[in-house]
C-alpha cells in the first residue's frame, strides 16, 4: 500500500468532526489493506512508530526537502527506512541519521512529507485513535463492533485482531478469548470532582483507596505466575516477592487485578518514583528487592478456577476476590450500599479523608453492578483525587508542531524564589485550546526577549493557573522537583509576576497531592 494513500486518509480524518464520517474514511482504507499492513497502518493513524524512539527531533527535520513529483512510497518501505533509522549509532550517527531522513523526505510527495513530519514529531492528531479505528475494521469486515471491541479487549492488540479479520473475516473473532497468562487490556476510570458527585453519578457504589503504584495483573495456572503492566509489558522476574505472593493463594488458573505498592517503617506509601525505578530495574533483582521490598494490593479478579469472572457485576467479582485473596491484600473499602442513606454518604467521605491522611492520592468509585470494561476508560468507574493549583510565570515558550505550527505551545513554568528571580519547575502544553493558544501567542510575543527558532524566552511578566498532580523528584531543575501532569487551567493577565506563588509555597503545599513524591 502507497503511503501517500494513508496521508490522505489522515487529512480526510482530521478535516471531519464526525464520528461517522472518520470511521466511513477508515473503513474504505481498511478494505483494501493487505492483512499484513494492517497493524502498520494502524500504528501510523494513530500516530506511533512500532520501533519506539528512533532519535529523530525537530532539528533533523526543519531543513527542508524537494518533494518527489508522484506517489512511490509504500508503507512496508517506509517502515523499512524507519527501521533502519532507528539502528543508527556509534560514531558519525548524527550526520548518517540526517541522510536517511533527507533520503526518506525526498521520496515522499509534499502531503506524505506533512504526515512524515507528523509522524516523527509526535504531531498525529487527526482523531483516528483506536477506538475508531476499531469501528473502521469493524464495518471494512461486516464484523460487529461489539465483539471486535471485546476480542481487543481480551486480546490487548487492535493491530493483531485487524490482521485476523482481514485475513479471516468475523469467524476470526472466535480465537480471541480470555486466557489466563495472556494480559488483558485494564478497565480505566473516568474524574469526579468530588466523592458526593461519583456517588450521584453511579448510585450504589463501592469506594476504595486509590494507591500510587504501579498497576499490575497477576495471572496464575498451576505454579506458572506471570505478571504484566498496565501497558502488557511482562515483568514477571522484576518481582519475586509478588509472584510468592500469588503461588501462596489458595486459588488457581486465575487473573487478578492490583498495584504494586512499598510502605515506610510508619506504614505510609512511598514515593511513586521509587516503586517504579525498582520495577524498573533489570540488574540484581534480587538486591533490588532486598533494599526495596514491594507488596501487591489487588482490588478486582477477572478470572477465578478457569471461570471468567469479566461480565458478572462489582459486588459479585468482589466477593470472589474475597474468597481468593486474604484482607491484607484487599484494597481498603467501603460500601455505600442506598445512596439516599446520609450516614453511609458520610461515611464515604469520611473514608476519602481518612484515605488522604494514610498518604495516598485519592479514590476510586466503582458501581457495584458494573461488569470489568476491559480496555475502556468506562463511567462506571470515577476516581476522584484533590486538585491542587499553582500561579506560576512564564519564563519562556516553544514553537508548536503539526497543528500548532506558527503558536507558541509548550510553556517554561517558574515560581518566585526568595531573591525575586523565577525558578523553573517544568513544562506544559496541555490544557490549551485554539483560543487560548493563540492568545497566549500574541502575548508572549510582546514579552519576547529573544528567539532562536525553537524556544522564545520572555520577560517573565505572565501568570497561569497551572493544576498539577503532584510533585516529583528532578535533577533537571533547579528547585529539585517538578510538576506532576501539569496543565493550564487559565491565564492570569490580571495577576502581577510579584504574587505569583513561591517556590517555598509549592515545597511546602498542605495537600497530599503537593507533597514531593
Amino acid at each position: 500500500m502507497l503511503l501517500a494513500r494513508v496521508a490522505d486518509v489522515s487529512e480526510q480524518v482530521a478535516a471531519t468532526s464526525a464520528r461517522s464520517r472518520k470511521i466511513a474514511v477508515l473503513a474504505d482504507l481498511f478494505a483494501s489493506t493487505p492483512p499484513e499492513e494492517a497493524p502498520l497502518v494502524i500504528a501510523y493513524l494513530a500516530g506511533r512508530l512500532p520501533q519506539g524512539r528512533i532519535g529523530v527531533g525537530w532539528s533533523t527535520l526543519r531543513h527542508a526537502v524537494p518533494a518527489a513529483g508522484h506517489a512511490a512510497l509504500t508503507v512496508a518501505g517506509t517502515d523499512a527506512a524507519l527501521t533502519e533509522l532507528a539502528q543508527v549509532s556509534g560514531p558519525g550517527s548524527q550526520s548518517d541519521r540526517q541522510r536517511r531522513v533527507r533520503d526518506l523526505m525526498a521520496a515522499a510527495t509534499a502531503p506524505e512529507q506533512r504526515f512524515l513530519l507528523r509522524l516523527l514529531t509526535g504531531e498525529v492528531r487527526q482523531g483516528a485513535l483506536d477506538a475508531i479505528a476499531l469501528e473502521g475494521v469493524a464495518k471494512a469486515t461486516g464484523a460487529p463492533a461489539a465483539e471486535v471491541r471485546r476480542a481487543v479487549m481480551l486480546d490487548g492488540s487492535l493491530p493483531r485482531v485487524a490482521r485476523a479479520l482481514l485475513a479471516e473475516g468475523p469467524a476470526a473473532l472466535e480465537r480471541f478469548r480470555l486466557r489466563v497468562g495472556t494480559p488483558v487490556q485494564p478497565m480505566l476510570a473516568h474524574t469526579a470532582k468530588s466523592v458526593p458527585e461519583a456517588i450521584a453519578a453511579l448510585g450504589p457504589c463501592a469506594v476504595e483507596e486509590k494507591l500510587d503504584g504501579i498497576r499490575v495483573q497477576v495471572h496464575r495456572s498451576g505454579d506458572d505466575i506471570r505478571i504484566y503492566t498496565r501497558s502488557l509489558d511482562d515483568i514477571t522476574d522484576r518481582l519475586p516477592e509478588v509472584r510468592e505472593t500469588a503461588l501462596r493463594l489458595a486459588g488457581d488458573a486465575f487473573i487478578l487485578d492490583g498495584e504494586v505498592i512499598a510502605l515506610d517503617d510508619t506504614g505510609r506509601p512511598l514515593a511513586f518514583q521509587d516503586i517504579a525505578s525498582r520495577v524498573g530495574s533489570r540488574v540484581d533483582v534480587t538486591a533490588a528487592a532486598a533494599a526495596l521490598p514491594v507488596s501487591p494490593v489487588f482490588f478486582d479478579v477477572l478470572a477465578a478456577d478457569g471461570a471468567v469472572l469479566l461480565d458478572l457485576p462489582g459486588r459479585e467479582r468482589h466477593a470472589a476476590l474475597a474468597r481468593l485473596v486474604p484482607e491484607p491484600l484487599r484494597v481498603r473499602r467501603t460500601v455505600v450500599a442506598d445512596p439516599a442513606e446520609p450516614d453511609q454518604c458520610a461515611a464515604a467521605e469520611a473514608f476519602f479523608a481518612d484515605t488522604l491522611r494514610r498518604g495516598h492520592e485519592g479514590v476510586m468509585v466503582k458501581a457495584l453492578d458494573s461488569a470489568y470494561s476491559a480496555g475502556r476508560r468506562g463511567r462506571s468507574w470515577l476516581k476522584v483525587k484533590p486538585v491542587h493549583t499553582l500561579d506560576l510565570v512564564v519564563l519562556a515558550a516553544e514553537w508548536g508542531h503539526g497543528r500548532r505550527v506558527g503558536l507558541l505551545s509548550n510553556l517554561h513554568l517558574g515560581a518566585r524564589a526568595a531573591d525575586g528571580s523565577f525558578v523553573m519547575l517544568g513544562k506544559t502544553f496541555k490544557g490549551l485550546t485554539d483560543a487560548m493558544l493563540r492568545w497566549q501567542t500574541d502575548r508572549l510575543r510582546e514579552l519576547a526577549v529573544s528567539d532562536d527558532g525553537f524556544t522564545v524566552h520572555v520577560r517573565p511578566e505572565l501568570v497561569v493557573e497551572i493544576a498539577f498532580d503532584g510533585l516529583q523528584r528532578s535533577p533537571r531543575y533547579p528547585a529539585g522537583v517538578t510538576l506532576r501532569f501539569a496543565r493550564v487551567v487559565r491565564h492570569r493577565p490580571d495577576k502581577p509576576a510579584h504574587e505569583a506563588d513561591t517556590v517555598e509555597q509549592v515545597l511546602a503545599g498542605g495537600t497530599p497531592q503537593s507533597r514531593v513524591v
